[in-house]
């Protein structure tokens, strides 16, 4: 059974935080048609169609056209829903390039939005070249019922939409069914929110010089982005790593090494927008505290105020009313009793609830440590169950002896084929795990055969695991050659364990954050 949905677009504020999506109501309307269900929604300002591919069979074709932004623009995408991922291969044409919507646009990101108004980030749409016309872009999602939209981003790794749409997809005339009315919103960043801090000449400055690869000007970009939000002062350990990557990237492009720069390039824009996200939500805190402390200033200068009148009117009485002054200082002394007991009781309430908010705080965060050192006890035993499995400062490392491959070769034996499709069954169900492939020789032959076959081992592994439906962008290969072994090469036996390939499994579901692999970049 197929459905289509036609989701609300709405411009909003900026959002600092992901907000819940308003209830959608359904409202049905037979179509003499056919009898598959389709929703369509009444619409504000913009719709786009969305479709539950549940349950298809084969390959379905949805189309693309622009946005009155871009109207020339046009795109075809086939999808295909498997079981636990849905394939997206995706083309389109009459594109144009992005920076006529502003200086701060390098880049189209393709999103998915579901039926409750929630945006899911698909890919990046690059035009290689500012004169290129055409792209073309191959993703997966988890997702099932969704809706896809092409926006104009500063950027690949924002985090939410911005309201520069130039594409959405549309059904083509061959789907009929039932009609039924959705209503989905969901909020889109404003144009010009990510540079509010920043002048155009300074965009400008790191953006303008087209000689130089897309993915470097985008890391620029979100580093200057990052800056002009604060994220100096308040993500300093995260930008700094951001900056080390654009160091390298520079490094990297003046030797001409494009597949160094993209992956190092990719990893500072990423770092970059969390720098800046973290910025947002910390400035956040700190105007909120800032606030807290007039609040806190102005009630104490009240009752200041408030002492000293009364205080005056309490003189101004003992003068007229001589012969009540030592009834009028009993009053007040048992006044002044009074309020400095009920402040030192109000005192002592505040101290325990913040006491008690504390505690609470630090059993949370036990109890967070605790389950995900349980479930990566869990995920190391199924995947030591497959092949074996340690547990390292790194993550957890898989490793697959060289018996697995063909002699002197990269091709994959059978069995090592079974073993990574069982693999690959684990770490789909925990998306997002991170895993680095890395080949190794021991020292027979030369530095660079060795360096080659380690490499070629490692993508063959990689290419494996995403043919089995492990996300592209969480799956890296590097070639190690000869470094690390891990037992003497002057014995046949030693030579034959450091013929191997390891899987450095890492990701903070299982309390391991993504660090660097032997190469020195991030996993």
């Amino acid at each position: 059974m197929k459905y289509a949905v036609l989701i609300l677009l709405i411009s909003g504020a900026p959002l600092l935080a992901q907000q819940l999506p308003n209830p959608v109501r359904l409202n049905t309307t037979p179509n003499p048609n056919g009898t598959e269900p389709i929703f369509t929604a009444d619409v504000t300002s913009r719709t786009v169609m969305a479709v539950n591919y549940h349950n298809r069979q084969g390959t379905t074709h949805i189309d693309f056209r622009g946005t009155a932004l871009m109207p020339a623009a046009r795109g075809e995408a086939g999808v295909t829903a498997n079981t636990g991922a849905t394939r997206i291969s995706l083309k389109f044409d009459h594109l144009s390039n992005p920076r006529q919507f502003g200086p701060e646009y390098l880049t189209y990101v393709l999103w998915a939005v579901t039926p409750q108004g929630q945006p899911e980030r698909l890919g990046e749409v690059t035009l290689k070249h500012p004169d290129d016309k055409t792209a073309g872009l191959y993703v997966t999602t988890d997702l099932q019922s969704f809706g896809m939209i092409v926006t104009a981003e500063p950027y690949f790794a924002v985090s939410r939409p911005s309201d520069v749409v130039v594409m959405e997809n549309v059904v083509r005339k061959s789907t009929v069914g039932t009609l039924e009315t959705v209503q989905a919103k969901y909020e889109l960043l404003r144009r010009g929110d990510y540079t509010a801090n920043i002048s155009g000449g300074a965009l400008t400055a790191v953006t303008s010089d087209l000689a130089v690869p897309l993915e470097l000007r985008e890391a620029r970009e979100a580093m200057a982005i990052a800056k002009a939000q604060g994220a100096q002062e308040y993500a300093p350990d995260v930008l700094a790593k951001a900056a080390a990557d654009v160091q390298n990237a520079d490094g990297y492009y003046r030797t001409h090494q494009q597949k160094e720069l993209d992956t190092v390039a990719r990893e500072a824009t990423q770092d970059a927008e969390d720098a800046r996200r973290i910025s947002v939500v910390k400035e956040g805190e700190a105007a909120a505290e800032a606030a807290k402390r007039r609040t806190e200033q102005a009630e104490a200068e009240a009752a200041e105020q408030a002492r000293l009148r009364a205080q005056a009117d309490a003189q101004r009485e003992a003068a007229e009313k001589a012969k009540n002054e030592a009834e009028i200082a009993t009053a007040q002394a048992l006044t002044a009793k009074r309020e400095a007991d009920e402040a030192r009781q109000a005192a002592v309430a505040q101290q325990q609830q913040l006491a008690e908010e504390t505690a609470a705080a630090k059993a949370e965060r036990a109890k967070a440590e605790q389950e995900a050192q349980a479930l990566r006890e869990r995920l190391r035993a199924q995947l030591n169950a497959i092949l074996q499995t340690r547990d390292t400062a790194r993550g957890l490392i898989v490793s697959m002896s060289d018996v697995l491959f063909g002699f002197n070769q990269a091709t994959l034996k059978p069995d090592a084929k079974e073993k990574l499709a069982k693999v690959s069954g684990i770490l789909l169900a925990y998306p997002t795990l991170h895993v680095n492939v890395e080949g190794y020789t021991d020292n027979i032959g030369s530095d660079t055969y060795n360096l080659k076959l380690s490499q070629q081992r490692a993508d063959a592994v990689r290419d494996y695991l995403i043919s089995n439906g492990i996300n592209p962008a969480y799956v890296e290969s590097l070639g190690m050659g000869e470094a690390d072994p891990v037992a003497s090469n002057d014995t046949a036996a030693g030579r034959q364990q450091n013929r191997r390939v390891e899987l450095v499994v890492s990701g903070d579901v299982i309390g391991q954050p993504i660090g660097p692999n032997p190469s020195g970049s991030l996993h």
